[in-house]
């Protein structure tokens, strides 16, 4: 079962292609705005053959830290596009950033970062796309339960997130973390991903490991990833001191410094909650799951077309090297003088080579359904 809430259009849309056997109504329109405490939902069961049954749940409104309403330094113009909502999906409540029109693309955010890492880009996506960024499980302001963090489950996530938002096909763009979960969305449901962009990460799996002992710089690189693998004793050494180690990443990793007000809400986030620290290294302790998995994946090409992102300061044309062992139809750019948070770094560069790329998707017109005002799903 699938719920939505947040700021949207009032009235019901079918979900075409998908069962209509749950309905959620609005009970007022205008308890959805954003900043305010709750939204009262009504859901109606539709049961077959049989007339509906009401029944009252409650799914509040994303507000707070995490949240569009107290980010800050957001592009002019932002939140008259985007909107944040929940929404229950895959067992979960999923923080999600919502604006624009035309087909979905879906953003898929890396550690330590949120939705806001693509905020510099969205609007201008929003122009020609219905944008849709989320909080990955157990980040932000997404739920963060104990376990779900191989991806699969991940993928999962996605693929119940767009259902619940009215999308049956969808481009996809994943940074970081969000690429080995991008690259399993178009594995695992093939049906469901038109076009595949990654940015600044590998396949663990796919692409051989470094030495133990390595060079300073590649250690300096990686060093992150054993760590946050550790249970327990990581989240103990970083508690309460959270600028330090998120501080350190940011600033190893940029070719151009991201602005002390970036870093300082990432860090404010992962410091704000007791289970935030666990919830960000879900990903990296279940990579041997996520192994295990990407080993069957890698045994059926990717068919759709791929780009693959790279800063010439961090990875390079390495994001390409490690897509073309598992997909046919790869194009690769790399960004000068930039770093690993090229959405951050290089807005306008990569915004670029997105709207070439995504620009075949873009001209097949709107490939869903309109996106409910709010939907119950399987």
């Amino acid at each position: 079962m699938s719920q939505v809430s947040g700021n949207g259009d009032s009235d019901d849309r079918t979900n075409a292609g998908l069962p209509r056997r749950h309905v959620l109504r609005t009970a007022g329109a205008g308890a959805l705005g954003l900043g305010l405490g709750g939204a009262a939902l009504t859901a109606v069961t539709v049961p077959h053959g049989g007339a509906p049954h009401p029944r009252a749940t409650s799914i509040p409104t994303p507000e707070g830290l995490g949240s569009v309403g107290q980010a800050p330094h957001l592009p002019a113009g932002f939140t008259k596009t985007f909107t944040s909502r929940f929404v229950q999906a895959n067992g979960i409540r999923q923080h999600v950033v919502v604006g624009g029109e035309g087909p979905p693309l879906l953003l898929i955010h890396g550690w330590p970062e949120t939705w806001y890492a693509w905020r510099l880009v969205m609007p201008e996506l929003a122009e020609h796309f219905t944008v849709v960024a989320v909080d990955q499980r157990g980040i932000g302001l997404t739920e963060k339960p104990t376990s779900g963090y191989d991806t699969r489950t991940l993928a999962r996530d996605m693929v119940t997130l767009m259902d619940a938002l009215g999308h049956q096909r969808f481009a996809v763009v994943g940074h970081d973390t969000g690429m080995p979960i991008a690259y399993a969305l178009a594995a695992d449901h093939p049906e469901r991903v038109a076009r595949l962009a990654v940015a600044e990460a590998f396949l663990p799996a796919v692409t051989p490991s470094p030495p133990l002992i390595g060079t300073a710089q590649v250690n300096n690189r990686l060093w992150h990833i054993p760590f946050n693998r550790l249970t327990d004793v990581n989240e103990q050494l970083v508690r309460g001191r959270e600028g330090i180690y998120f501080g350190w990443q940011f600033a190893t990793k940029a070719v151009r410094k991201l602005p002390d007000y970036a870093v300082d809400h990432y860090v404010r986030i992962l410091a704000s909650r007791h289970d935030a620290l666990r919830g960000s290294f879900g990903w990296y302790r279940a990579l041997d799951i996520t192994s295990a998995q990407d080993q069957q994946r890698k045994t059926r090409l990717l068919t759709l077309p791929v780009l693959a992102i790279g800063g010439a300061g961090s990875l390079g044309k390495n994001v390409a090297g490690t897509m073309k062992l598992v997909a046919h139809d790869v194009r690769s750019v790399v960004i000068p003088g930039t770093g690993h948070w090229v959405a951050e770094e290089a807005p306008q560069e990569v915004l670029a080579a997105l709207t070439t790329f995504l620009a075949p998707y873009r001209n097949q017109g709107r490939s869903t359904r309109p996106q409910p005002a709010a939907t119950l799903g399987k």
